[in-house]
């Protein structure tokens, strides 16, 4: 028996770097993943190297920014499976770096809708279906900089902080009514598209892979936590 045999866990923005890794080290663990993100062809490549490996998944290709969409997968998982016992909140557009003076109205909305609103309505979607596990676990993927601000980062710095405050809002709500428990979790620097287009200069062979997040949200799976852990990744 592999370590989360049997779990029905759901990634988002699972199509590439972090969230495809995470998507796989719990499919390797022994989970049914359920794969989120808006580009079906990438998706399908994710469940393919799943399949190959021995693991179980299933694509849910969707634009998370439109509610109705979370909800109506929300009820697909709920009559196939009765219950969610892993959501990892992973799906984030960077946006624009620009000062926060000169930022874009419409796309600090967009940035926005994404990042903060589309993650509350997955909390609230798969609330029912986490009570329904008996250790229900949701883990929301930040940045550094929601803690300690950077120039030229305020809209993302400010839905990440957002993002936090609301996954750990929540795992306060559910910590003495529930077995849901909440963690935040921040990657560090790692080879990803959304790394390279905020450092275009850095060399990618300086930074982590993907896989070594996944090890580290995996590793946090195997522990009980009582409130909101916070684990941040170094390099």
């Amino acid at each position: 028996m592999t370590a989360l045999e049997g779990k029905i866990a759901l990634v988002t923005g699972a199509s590439k770097g972090i969230g495809a890794a995470i998507a796989e080290g719990l499919a390797a663990a022994g989970a049914h993943v359920v794969l989120v993100a808006r580009d079906t062809a990438a998706l399908e490549d994710v469940e393919e190297r799943i399949h190959n490996a021995g693991g179980a998944a299933t694509i849910a290709p969707l634009d998370m920014a439109a509610g109705e969409n979370v909800a109506r997968l929300a009820g697909a998982i709920a009559q196939r499976w009765e219950r969610l016992d892993i959501l990892v909140l992973n799906a984030a557009t960077l946006g624009t770096l620009a000062p926060v003076a000169a930022t874009d109205m419409k796309e600090m909305s967009r940035l926005f809708t994404l990042n903060v609103l589309a993650q509350q309505a997955m909390i609230a979607a798969f609330e029912p279906l986490l009570r329904c596990s008996e250790s229900g676990r949701v883990i929301a993927l930040t940045s550094s900089v929601a803690r300690a601000p950077r120039a030229y980062w305020g809209p993302y710095a400010a839905s990440k902080a957002a993002l936090e405050n609301l996954v750990t809002t929540f795992g306060e709500e559910m910590r003495n009514v529930s077995p849901v428990r909440t963690a935040i979790v921040d990657p560090g620097a790692t080879r990803t598209a959304m790394r390279a287009r905020a450092y275009p200069g850095e060399d990618p062979a300086s930074l982590k892979e993907p896989s070594v997040v996944a090890d580290a949200i995996l590793a946090l799976l195997e522990r009980d936590f009582d409130s909101t852990e916070f684990v941040a990744i170094a390099k």
